[in-house]
């Protein structure tokens, strides 16, 4: 007999939110840094964290219901992977992404029913601000946080770059809006040989060397400022864009794969990298979703397929050009001219 329907998946999924703003709440709270020295109790963990008692017991539970903290009797410690990926004092964190969406991006997705009826941007452009990449670049602090959550979301993928691309002949590249360089840092540090510029806003320039001086790669990586659409891009062996493309409508799309194409030498690679939809758009929810964000975020980004992307590269006169799939939400494009 076939197993009876029940509406259990669909209500798990519409209340899902529940559990994300749970874990954001977390993150921003700085609970997983703290758990990273040690276990504590709940009374503790509400001292340190500044939680009222009414709330916290059912929170600490929660999280360990999520299995992203363990308890053991009455004191609650990270999970291996919480111990990892939300610890800020590690290399590897990547909890930027998620402080970024429970400060911005968790109210702005209140208003996708809206956006989808009028196609327009949902975040502080609501209110009659700029576009969301002036608000960003105008706020040292909201800076900050933007690029360390680009940091967080690229990660994985650049450490699966670092590893999938063959390094060996190249000397120079360039990732074009290089963020703080998090990209960056994970192909140097496996490629001692490699020299690196990052090309971002002037505003960027600070925060790029304070943390790659704190990489310890501050001699191989440096900074160039500059806009991608009103300057031209540096010219190296291989250029690199990260959550790049997406940013931006199809015309402005095109317009910097060409500016790729003419910054690089014969035989030289562009390597992009996002969150790239599945050619029979099914799977990659993530990618999928991305693209809702780009919806809510700006006036006419939207994510795309490995297909698309190929079919854009070979407009802008690469000769040839191969997607790779990086992790289960990230794929690359690499297009040799």
């Amino acid at each position: 007999m076939s197993k009876p329907l029940a509406p259990d998946a669909i209500l798990q999924l519409g209340m899902g939110f529940w559990a994300s703003k749970t874990l954001l709440s977390a993150v921003s709270l700085g609970l997983f840094s703290e758990l990273a020295q040690g276990p504590l109790d709940c009374g503790e963990i509400q001292r340190r964290l500044g939680l009222h008692e009414r709330g916290a017991r059912d929170f600490l539970d929660a999280l360990v219901a999520l299995r992203v903290l363990q308890r053991d009797g009455a004191r609650y410690s990270n999970s291996a992977e919480a111990d990892l990926f939300l610890d800020r004092a590690k290399p590897s964190y990547v909890g930027g992404i998620l402080e970024m969406m429970d400060r911005r991006l968790f109210a702005h997705w209140g208003h996708l029913t809206e956006g989808l009826k009028t196609g327009l941007p949902q975040n502080e452009a609501r209110d009659g601000q700029e576009d969301v990449f002036a608000t960003i670049y105008a706020d040292p602090a909201i800076l900050r946080n933007f690029l360390g959550a680009m940091t967080g979301v690229s990660r994985m993928a650049a450490r699966a770059i670092a590893a999938a691309f063959d390094w060996s002949k190249v000397r120079t590249f360039v990732d074009v809006g290089c963020a703080q360089g998090g990209c960056m840092a994970e192909i140097a540090g496996v490629h001692p040989h490699l020299a690196g510029t990052g090309f971002d806003l002037p505003q960027v320039g600070p925060l790029f060397e304070e943390f790659v001086q704190a990489r310890g790669l501050g001699e191989r990586l440096r900074f160039q400022g500059g806009s991608f659409f009103e300057q031209p891009i540096p010219s190296a062996d291989v250029l690199v864009m990260g959550h790049i493309l997406h940013d931006w409508d199809l015309a402005q799309k095109r317009a910097l794969l060409a500016k790729a194409h003419a910054a690089l030498p014969a035989g030289g690679s562009l390597i992009v990298y996002d969150a790239m939809i599945d050619d029979e758009r099914r799977e990659n929810a993530f990618g999928l979703l991305m693209s809702l964000n780009m919806l809510i975020e700006t006036k006419g980004g939207f994510d795309y397929t490995g297909a698309d992307c190929i079919g854009w590269m070979r407009e802008a006169g690469f000769r040839e050009a191969t997607v790779t799939r990086l992790n289960a939400t990230h794929a690359m494009a690499v297009a040799v001219k």
